[in-house]
């Protein structure tokens, strides 16, 4: 039987370039993380889950253009998983401390559904720090997750299993099969391991409620909202509102994508993003 190591190993071997493996230690917390490529740094944030292998479908292209660092969240992937508030504030302190320990200066910040709240909230606290920002369908815009993702989302976080996860499956994903399957175990195998839950459990959603307006006119750094059309999970018209309020921000929408568009769309998702960081 496959290992939770063994499924993130995989998806390793999935991005088809070669990746460090690094870990870090901030007031005694451990952040593990992905580095690859050379340039500027861009720092990717995965949403609630797994961890930095769901950046698996985009680090190989970021790569050949910047030095890309994918860390697991902390309570996510092989980081720890304290006891802690896990709302933003506690998510972007825990950024700042992350990128300070490896003497990073500035950096492009990448969040996609619950990480994109966590850019949000690092732009807004620690704006000389943040070079771009790139916001995919961005938890902290005002979307309310419905009925039925509600319950998988209770489901997956309270009682992990394959099971719980197919249900999700529709949710995330224009295509359930545009995932790769190690993904969909990992994220299993990270949620029953100890203090898996911790997150899910003790954040209580906080870290994607509602950035307040005014807020989001702080940032002045040029940004781009991708979301994927056919989100469930949150309404595209979360992110074109946002790209109206953030005063230099652009939209753009990906075709047959969901709330996951980088693995629904890797290669549109890729050159969409490359290109926006790329432009000097």
């Amino acid at each position: 039987m496959k290992s939770k190591n063994d499924y993130r190993e995989a998806l390793l071997d999935k991005m088809g370039v070669s990746v460090e493996q690094g870990a870090v230690t901030i007031d005694s917390v451990k952040t593990a993380y992905l580095s690859a490529g050379s340039g500027d740094s861009v720092i990717c944030l995965h949403g609630a889950g797994a961890g930095a292998v769901t950046w698996y479908p985009a680090i190989n292209a970021i790569s050949k253009s910047f030095h890309v660092l994918a860390p697991d969240i902390v309570g996510y992937g092989e980081s720890d998983k304290p006891n802690a508030p896990y709302d933003r504030p506690y998510f972007s302190k825990w950024l700042n401390g992350f990128i300070t320990e490896l003497k990073i200066s500035k950096a492009h910040i990448v969040g996609l559904s619950q990480g994109g709240a966590i850019a949000l909230q690092f732009a807004i606290d620690y704006p000389e720090k943040v070079n771009k920002l790139v916001l995919v369908d961005s938890a902290g815009l005002g979307a309310k997750v419905s009925f039925w993702p509600f319950v998988g989302m209770v489901w997956m976080n309270s009682f992990p299993s394959s099971m719980a996860n197919r249900f999700n499956s529709p949710y995330i994903l224009h295509k359930p099969e545009n995932r790769d399957p190690n993904h969909s175990f990992y994220s299993v195998a990270v949620i029953k391991h100890s203090g898996g839950k911790n997150a899910f459990k003790q954040g209580r959603g906080s870290a994607v409620s509602k950035i307040p307006e005014e807020s989001l006119q702080q940032i002045k750094n040029e940004t781009l909202i991708i979301w994927g059309k056919d989100d469930k999970l949150f309404s595209l018209e979360h992110g074109e509102r946002a790209a109206k309020i953030i005063p230099n921000a652009r939209f753009h929408l990906i075709q047959d994508a969901g709330h996951l568009p980088l693995m629904d769309q890797p290669e549109i998702f890729n050159k969409i993003l490359v290109d926006f960081l790329d432009n000097k």
